[in-house]
C-alpha cells in the first residue's frame, strides 16, 4: 500500500518567557469548540472538561522567587500512547501529524485518557449536551458538534479551521500561507506567545522557533515525540 503524504505537519511553539497566565487561551478554546462549562461541584470531583490549562511553578530561591505559567494541551505525539489503546480507533493519527479523536465512534472505556502522560483529555461525565436553552444556543460555533455524554475530549488544533483554510488553498491551488490559519488559543494571545505553523516548512515561523536552542519538550523521556515545543525562560527569538 502507497503511504500517504504530506506538505503539512502542524505544530505549536509556546514561549514561556512571553506567558503571562492570563487564560485568554483557555477562554478562546471554550468559546469555540463548544466546550461544556462545568459547575463547582463536578471540578471538585475532577471533572473539569476544558481542553487547555494553565499550569504554575515557580523558578528562583525565596526570596528572589517568580512564577512562571505553563499553557498544557493535547501534545499530538508522533507516537502517541493514547492510540494503540482504542478499541474502537476512535483516537487516531492523521497524515497532517495531529492526533484526531472520532466522537460517535468513541465508546468511552478511557483508555486513552488513562493512557496520556500528559493528563490532557477529558471525559464527558454529564449530558451537557441540553446546557445551552433557547436562544442561548446560538453562541454555539456551527462547525463543531455538541458532544454528548460518554465521550473523551481534547485539543484538536482547531481542525475545523485547518480544513476551512485548506479548501480554500486548494481551490486556488496553492498551499496554505504561513500564519494563514491559527488555532482559537494563538489568535487570542495578547503576547503571541503561542505561536501555530507548519513544521514541514522550514521557513514557517513556527519551524524556526522549534530550532531555538531555549527549545524543550514536556516529558520527552517516554519517546512520544510532542508536535508542542516550549521556549524555556532566558531570551527572545525575533522571528
Amino acid at each position: 500500500m502507497e503511504k500517504i503524504t504530506s506538505p503539512y505537519k502542524w505544530g505549536m511553539v509556546i514561549d514561556l518567557d512571553r506567558c503571562t497566565g492570563c487564560a485568554a487561551c483557555v477562554v478562546a478554546c471554550q468559546a469555540e469548540n463548544n466546550v461544556a462549562i462545568c459547575a463547582k461541584k463536578e471540578i471538585k470531583e475532577g471533572r473539569n472538561m476544558h481542553w487547555l490549562r494553565i499550569e504554575r511553578f515557580w523558578v528562583g530561591e525565596y526570596p528572589d522567587v517568580r512564577v512562571r505559567f505553563l499553557p498544557v494541551l493535547c501534545q499530538h505525539c508522533h507516537d502517541a500512547p493514547c492510540e494503540p489503546v482504542c478499541p474502537v480507533y476512535a483516537s487516531y493519527h492523521n497524515p497532517d501529524g495531529l492526533n484526531g479523536q472520532v466522537y460517535n465512534r468513541c465508546v468511552g472505556t478511557r483508555y486513552c485518557g488513562n493512557n496520556c502522560p500528559y493528563a490532557v483529555r477529558v471525559f464527558n461525565f454529564y449530558d451537557h449536551e441540553h446546557a445551552w436553552p433557547k436562544p442561548l444556543d446560538n453562541q454555539l460555533s456551527p462547525d463543531i458538534t455538541v458532544r454528548s455524554r460518554g465521550v473523551m475530549e481534547k485539543c484538536t488544533f482547531c481542525i475545523q479551521r485547518i480544513r476551512r483554510a485548506k479548501e480554500e488553498a486548494k481551490g486556488e491551488g496553492r498551499l496554505i500561507r504561513d500564519n494563514e490559519v491559527q488555532p482559537a488559543c494563538a489568535q487570542t494571545c495578547p503576547s503571541e506567545a503561542l505561536v501555530f505553523g507548519n513544521m514541514a516548512d522550514p521557513s514557517s515561523r513556527a519551524a524556526r522557533l522549534a530550532r531555538s536552542p531555549r527549545r524543550f519538550r514536556l516529558l520527552e523521556h517516554l519517546g512520544t515525540h510532542p508536535s508542542v515545543y516550549y521556549l524555556k525562560g532566558g531570551g527572545r527569538e525575533h522571528v
